[in-house]
């Protein structure tokens, strides 16, 4: 069965066709790590954790590689570090910000069922020249320097965009229509509007590394290619992400990738979903309808009730990935309902040990990740197991929803506490281990990560006399 995917840069869906059946690869964008996620954040989670999915049930879980980064360097994150600890060092208040954020952003994601990628590089990890060779962004930003594709002005390495002839691909803006206007800075020293920084100097209340170009950090962009080329290669299968990053980092991605690379493309399909707004109107902080996945999660405060990972999950795949979702109260309700039923023919039957996955099922899902369409076959499997006893079709739903990323037991898991304390405990037994290894730097630092998270550790013994360690949340 051939799977098709929509590339918004040939704007066809095509047959896929890995450049390595045995390696097939694929980066998405991912969080930067400042603050609670919000539900929009939660889309293209899911949504390529449904494409890995199905990419490994295609091609086998060993030969499929999903790279997702941490975006840890941000000026937001410089606002909420100097905002949230104040006395302490720069460098230190953005760890303990990124990795409480990072923390936060995992446990929400697993709550909605979500695998880990293969790969998840910070972005911290790549500025510089590595040990092991990997792509770094110094390095690639001297490429293009040398290769006639970026240049030196005011203290910043700025990408030549009129290097580029077909420049504006991805997205369809056309060089020659991107001049001094309210969506474009222009600066003096740039030989053209459109030209982007990779490089920009650094204050002293600013991170900041040294470079052959002064002390200072890379611009947004150049991350994601270094990051991509490290794990995937210069030319990889599929890169995907939100309809709002096509420009302008997608197409900067790939203006410098292909550019300091010369290679012709540097992924052969672009995914792209759709955006999200709640109850028929923008989410906006001023309108009163920001809704993090927490929120949903653990507060009764959208539709008076929680809800389930799983119910979440399943709202979002109703509506097919590329297209907009209108996330409402009456939505997530039905689809807590469905699940609901499904979740009771999979236990009437005993079908939780799986079977496998109904073949029209598969088909609708290999058609452009069709997930209203496929949903639709869950329905019929559902009616046919409870109408016709058959017992085939009950295994058949549970394949299904597994491949959906939805088990059966799902909805009845507490949604957001249990992994929030799963993740606490995971912490404290590092902890513990580096106590025991008498690496007291790095049992004060996860110390000080928890209580930024607002966990307060109480050290003590067990009858034993063994060293234990117990927690509470901080009132």
């Amino acid at each position: 069965m051939d799977l098709r995917l929509y590339d918004t840069l040939t704007k066809d869906k095509r047959v896929f066709a890995p450049i390595d059946p045995s390696k097939v690869r694929m980066y998405v964008c991912g969080p930067t790590v400042y603050d609670f996620a919000h539900i929009g954040n939660a889309r293209p989670a899911i949504v390529f954790d449904i494409l890995f999915r199905l990419l490994r049930h295609r091609y086998g879980e060993a030969h499929v590689t999903y790279v997702r980064n941490i975006t840890d360097v941000d000026d937001k994150i410089n606002d909420r570090a100097l905002r949230d600890f104040p006395h302490l060092p720069l460098n230190e208040a953005i760890r303990k910000v990124t990795e409480k954020t990072e923390a936060q952003f995992h446990a929400d994601v697993d709550a909605l069922g979500c695998l880990r990628p293969t790969v998840e590089p910070r972005a911290t990890d790549f500025v510089l020249p590595r040990a092991d060779g990997k792509t770094d962004m110094v390095t690639l930003i001297g490429q293009l320097i040398e290769r006639g594709h970026a240049y030196v002005a005011e203290g910043e390495v700025l990408f030549d965009t009129q290097s580029m002839p077909d420049y504006g691909k991805l997205s369809g803006r056309r060089l020659d229509e991107q001049q001094a206007g309210a969506r474009i800075a222009v600066d003096a020293h740039k030989k053209h509007p459109g030209d982007f920084v990779l490089w920009k100097g650094s204050s002293d209340n600013e991170p900041g590394w040294d470079s052959p170009w002064g002390r200072g950090r890379p611009g947004w962009h150049i991350e994601c290619s270094a990051m991509a080329a490290a794990y995937l290669g210069t030319t990889f299968d599929i890169h995907g992400g939100g309809l709002d990053l096509i420009f302008p980092h997608h197409e900067n991605e790939i203006a410098q990738s292909r550019c300091a690379h010369d290679t012709a493309v540097m992924a052969n399909y672009w995914m792209h979903n759709g955006f999200l707004q709640v109850e028929g109107e923008k989410m906006s902080k001023s309108l009163g309808n920001f809704v993090t996945i927490r929120e949903l999660l653990e507060s009764k405060r959208f539709g008076g009730r929680n809800w389930s990972g799983a119910v979440l999950r399943f709202a979002m795949v109703k509506t097919h990935y590329r297209s907009p979702i209108d996330w409402t109260v009456d939505a997530l309700d039905e689809s807590s309902k469905r699940l609901t039923r499904f979740r009771q023919t999979v236990e009437k039957f005993g079908a939780r040990a799986g079977g496998d996955v109904a073949p029209a099922f598969l088909e609708r899902l290999a058609d452009d990740m069709n997930t209203p369409a496929a949903i639709a076959e869950l329905d019929g499997l559902n009616r046919r197991a409870n109408e016709a006893s058959d017992q085939d079709a009950a295994r058949q739903l549970a394949a299904s929803l597994s491949l959906l990323g939805i088990s059966p037991d799902m909805e009845q898991r507490a949604p957001g506490n249990e992994l929030f304390d799963d993740n606490i405990r995971q912490l404290i037994g590092s902890r513990t281990a580096a106590r025991a290894n008498k690496d007291f730097k790095e049992s004060d630092r996860i110390r000080d990560v928890l209580l930024a998270m607002g966990v307060v550790l109480k050290d003590g013994k067990d009858t034993d006399g063994k060293p234990v360690t117990t927690w509470e949340i901080a009132r």
